[in-house]
């Protein structure tokens, strides 16, 4: 049997989960409606108590009048307590001194029925209500109080009042000792320990099953009280919900023991040795019991073990090694074009190499500020007004520890104190840094050496592999392109002097890297372009059509695409030179891109041809264009250098649009390039939108629907009926649209009838959307030597 068979065997086995979810629902049912009875019956205790006591005040605050209203206080006084309103009454002048108290009085002080919650601590032996005894001028004379005893009985008479156990404390803050009680011995202790932890007059539930809840001392209560009901479960519920557990608990142990041994054991085994593994030791073996899943779980992990220690036995000698292995990694990442992936790989290697905590690459940007192409565990590290990083590191050259690095081609290493840190790095205990350089590299106009967007502040430099210093052609430290900076070494040491040589040496295969894309860049950059006119040229004309058309076929967008000619070139080249056919091919490529959207691509076919790519663009929208390039060149002479009257030359269009005019990239242009010729053959200086595509015929054979299925449920066709259909397709495109009518008797379009193609109206114009709009602001941006524009998908 499978492991996955005696897995499943015990799933269907185990049966406690129903159970045990049954038991709980009826022993939380229970509970929930127990607890909630017990807590109304202690709501109405609690409402009965309070009404009591204060009915008690209110007639003790009466006495206390009665005694204050008479002359002789004394006869009042023995009066009502003869008739058993108060317990006792006592009568103080206004400095305080007792002029009367009852016989027999409650030692004092008295809970008076009028103090805050606050009340003082210590046991309530007598209620009281005090009132002010005032002369018939209304000059105070003293004040008298009324009591009542506060003893057993009073304790038992308000336990039969609310039919709940009452408590009456010794302190009102605490819970430790009472005065009165009518709790039974068994269960006083736990109702003080859970009245003790109870906040406030929730209600609180003990381990014997008694609930409890804690009223007073309040204004208008001052007894601080403890009332208790016991619970109303069924007591032998939970007895016989675990008897059902305990039963099913039985039954799934005595399934589990015997699936253990066939199953748990080989895991156990397993387990540990996985343990002993993970302490370093790789001796460690499981015994192979099966052929079963287990079984060969167990053969792997033995023939895991003993690769994972010849592993490491071959890491441990290779480990002096390590720097020849970084410098083939060094070669190889050389030949790498991905600039961010060499950085990030250069400084990963570092930093395992050095035993750094964190690190950066920084390159010099134009402006002469370093900023980090790349880091590794700088979280944590920036300034105060900085927390998160979000600012980057950007330092400038000649500021800090890597600016001063860059600035002057010298390594730098040491420690440094948190206050020390330079304005804009990372906060560190130790550092080192490294400059580097590439081999030579061009300059700008500034003087300063470019690497897309990276600029040095020195001239010509040279710089070895092997982390020699850059030198400028009169022999001086030549300024850095960027900085590799690694910070806090592991074990709070400082980098040493093979730290600082490892790191040359991955700063110069840094520097190599470099060198190696800005060679790349430049190089597809001058493969892509036309030399003279700056515009694309006919090499990525092939990729860039088929990667629109791609794109429009997705979108299920158009395409259009303008074949432009210059008329009688030729002329120009033998009339003026070659020098001023080169200038008119420069100046008209210079209008092609001021009349051409931002999205729009212009490319050179070759000679005085051109090709003009328009995004989301239809015939009409084409034709628009069209016109505007030719009123651009032919209302604008041409003016060249060395001859006295400017050149005038005009331009002619042919336009094929995608998918109306065909349905690959090929398709479409030779379909433009057909449209051109048809605008020379109409006399030039004018354009020409390519025929639609012929439909393919198509007929439809009408399926005759029945009532009723066949009984073998096969759909049946009936006798086939030849239905001709109406061409369809594709809306023809409105080819003579804007065309001046001078130039509308052409071949190739000659002026449709009126019934066959409806006349172009206001609503026409609008369908043709933004792409008949003029360019943007800056025009011709995606004409222009920049690279290509990368198309997203879906």
């Amino acid at each position: 049997m499978t492991l996955r068979g005696r897995l499943t065997a015990a799933f269907l086995v185990v049966v406690l989960g129903p159970v045990l979810l049954g038991a709980f629902f009826v022993a939380s049912t229970v509970t929930a409606v127990d607890r909630s009875r017990s807590t109304e019956r202690l709501a109405v205790a609690a409402s009965t108590v309070r009404t009591s006591v204060d009915a008690l005040c209110q007639q003790l605050r009466a006495t206390a009048d009665a005694v204050a209203l008479t002359g002789d206080p004394a006869v009042a006084a023995s009066q009502l307590v003869g008739r058993g309103l108060a317990a006792a009454v006592l009568v103080t002048d206004v400095n305080g001194r007792v002029t009367y108290a009852s016989p027999d009085a409650p030692p004092t002080p008295w809970r008076d029925c009028s103090e805050p919650a606050t009340a003082s601590s210590g046991p309530v032996r007598a209620l009281a209500a005090r009132v002010d005894r005032r002369d018939p001028t209304g000059a105070p004379l003293g004040t008298v109080a009324a009591a009542h005893l506060v003893d057993p009985a009073f304790v038992a008479r308000l336990a039969a009042a609310t039919g709940v156990a009452v408590t009456l404390l010794d302190d009102g803050a605490s819970a430790a000792r009472f005065t009165h009680t009518t709790e039974s011995r068994e269960v006083r202790d736990a109702v003080l320990a859970a009245a003790g932890g109870a906040s406030g007059e929730r209600v609180t539930e003990t381990p014997k099953g008694r609930y409890v809840r804690r009223i007073g001392p309040s204004a208008g209560q001052p007894l601080p009280l403890v009332l208790s009901v016991p619970s109303e479960r069924p007591p032998m519920l939970h007895v016989t919900l675990a008897g059902v557990v305990v039963l099913a608990g039985l039954l799934a142990v005595f399934t589990a023991w015997r699936l253990a041994r066939v199953t748990t054991r080989p895991l156990a085994e397993l387990a540990g040795a996985v343990d002993r593994v993970a302490h370093g030791d790789l001796t460690a073996r499981v015994p192979v019991r099966s052929h079963d899943e287990l079984g060969r779980l167990a053969a792997a992990f033995n023939r895991m073990t003993r690769e994972t220690g010849s592993y490491v036995a071959a890491l441990t000698s290779s480990r002096d090694q390590l720097r020849g292995h970084l410098a083939v990694l060094g070669d190889t990442l050389a030949s790498t074009h991905d600039l961010q992936r060499i950085l990030r790989v250069i400084l990963h290697s570092a930093i395992a190499a050095t035993g750094a905590r964190a690190g950066a690459v920084l390159l010099v940007e134009a402006g002469g500020v370093l900023v980090a192409q790349c880091g590794e565990g700088l979280d944590g590290r920036w300034p105060a007004g900085d927390p998160d990083g979000s600012q980057g590191l950007r330092v400038p050259v000649g500021v800090g520890v890597v600016g001063a690095v860059a600035a002057t081609g010298e390594p730098q290493r040491g420690r440094m104190e948190p206050a020390d840190v330079p304005t804009g790095e990372p906060r560190c205990r130790t550092y080192v840094a490294v400059p580097f350089a590439t081999p030579g590299g061009a300059t700008s106009p500034s003087g300063a050496t470019t690497l897309g967007g990276a600029t040095t502040l020195g001239g010509a430099t040279t710089t070895v592999p092997g982390g020699e210093r850059s030198l400028d052609e009169s022999g001086a430290p030549a300024a850095a392109l960027g900085v590799l900076a690694l910070y806090d070494r592991v074990g709070a040491d400082e980098f040493d002097d093979d730290d600082l040589d490892t790191l040359r040496t991955f700063a110069g295969h840094a520097a190599v890297a470099v060198e190696n894309v800005r060679v790349h860049e430049e190089a597809q950059r001058l493969s892509l372009t036309d030399p003279l006119t700056g515009l694309w040229n006919y090499r990525y004309l092939r990729e860039s059509i088929r990667r629109e058309v791609e794109r429009a076929s997705r979108f299920g967008r158009m395409l259009s695409v303008l074949a432009l000619d210059l008329d009688r070139f030729k002329d120009v080249n033998d009339t003026y030179g070659h020098a001023a056919g080169d200038t008119v091919l420069a100046e008209f490529a210079r209008r092609v891109r001021g009349e051409i959207r931002e999205v729009d691509l212009a490319f050179r076919q070759g000679g005085e041809e051109f090709v003009l790519l328009l995004p989301e663009t239809d015939a009409r929208g084409a034709a628009i264009v069209a016109e505007r390039l030719g009123a651009a060149v032919r209302e604008t002479p041409i003016a060249v250098e060395a001859y006295a009257g400017p050149i005038v030359v005009t331009v002619s269009v042919g336009i094929a649009v995608y998918p109306d005019h065909g349905s690959t990239g090929r398709e479409v242009l030779e379909a433009a390039d057909d449209a051109l010729y048809a605008a020379k053959a109409a006399g030039r200086d004018t354009y020409r939108v390519a025929e639609a595509r012929p439909e393919v015929p198509t007929r439809e054979i009408p399926v005759p629907a029945g009532a009723v299925s066949p009984s073998d449920g096969l759909p049946r066709a009936g006798r086939p009926v030849q239905v001709p259909r109406e061409p369809g397709g594709h809306a023809r495109s409105e080819s003579a649209a804007g065309v001046p009518e001078s130039n509308r008797s052409g071949p190739a379009h000659a002026r449709p009838d009126p019934v066959d193609e409806p006349t172009a109206t206001a609503a026409d114009a609008a369908r043709a959307g933004p792409d008949v709009a003029g360019p943007g602001p800056g025009g011709g941006a995606s004409s222009g030597p920049h690279p290509p524009r990368q198309s997203r998908g879906r």
